[in-house]
């Protein structure tokens, strides 16, 4: 069966989310502590929800300087699948892994509502089962969402009604088989607790299909 290595640094807090998300869909998640995660031994990546290192300096800053992203860096060049949510997109922006930044959030302050977002890119490992301009439910739960690009990038998927003013309802971006969302996939795959729907679960299943393929 495939690995999906689901990343966790101090202060993540939503690897089992992640974890529950991929059993629903038949994958198996492993969640790995930073420091024994090695490139090479898993078929695709996650960077869990959170505040890695309590967002100190900024947001995912420090994570992305840990020995595991270096490990990351050669698993994406690779071509394996990598997913970073709400902290984890973050930490891939602050590595360069997908450009642009994520700031605090205009107006100020921490948002955490269900959202409706559009998704724009369907050619990515996490995606390709929706279909182009999909429009979905997710959670959001930020402080420092607002993406700001610093050159060319890939709108993955859209707010439909800012939450946070992300340039552009930019609300993720992608790069070949690296993605990186604001909202919460991982909240959005089970009816039973999910009040606005699964709008996350073709997430999980494109990853299941791609592997398979």
């Amino acid at each position: 069966m495939h690995r999906v290595a689901i990343l966790k640094f101090p202060g993540t807090n939503c690897e089992y989310d992640v974890l529950r998300a991929l059993e629903i869909v038949g994958l198996r998640g492993e969640v790995v502590w930073h420091r024994d995660y090695r490139s090479g031994t898993y078929d695709a990546i996650v960077i869990a929800g959170g505040f890695s290192y309590g967002d100190y300096l900024r947001a995912g800053a420090i994570a992305a300087q840990t020995s595991a992203v270096g490990h990351l860096r050669e698993d994406a060049d690779s071509g394996v699948p990598v997913l970073g949510i709400c902290n984890g997109f973050q930490v891939l922006t602050e590595a360069g892994l997908l450009p642009g930044a994520l700031v605090p959030n205009d107006p100020p302050g921490f948002v955490c509502k269900w959202v409706r977002v559009s998704v724009l890119d369907v050619k990515t490992p996490f995606t390709h089962l929706y279909e182009p301009g999909e429009v979905v439910y997710m959670p959001v739960a930020h402080a420092e969402g607002r993406y700001i690009p610093t050159g060319p990038y890939t709108r993955a998927v859209a707010y439909i009604d800012n939450p946070n003013g992300s340039h552009g309802n930019t609300a993720g971006v992608s790069r070949g088989n690296i993605l990186g969302l604001m909202p919460h996939p991982e909240r959005a795959v089970d009816r039973d607790v999910s009040r606005n729907g699964t709008g996350g679960l073709k997430l999980w299943l494109s990853l299941k299909l791609w592997l398979k393929e």
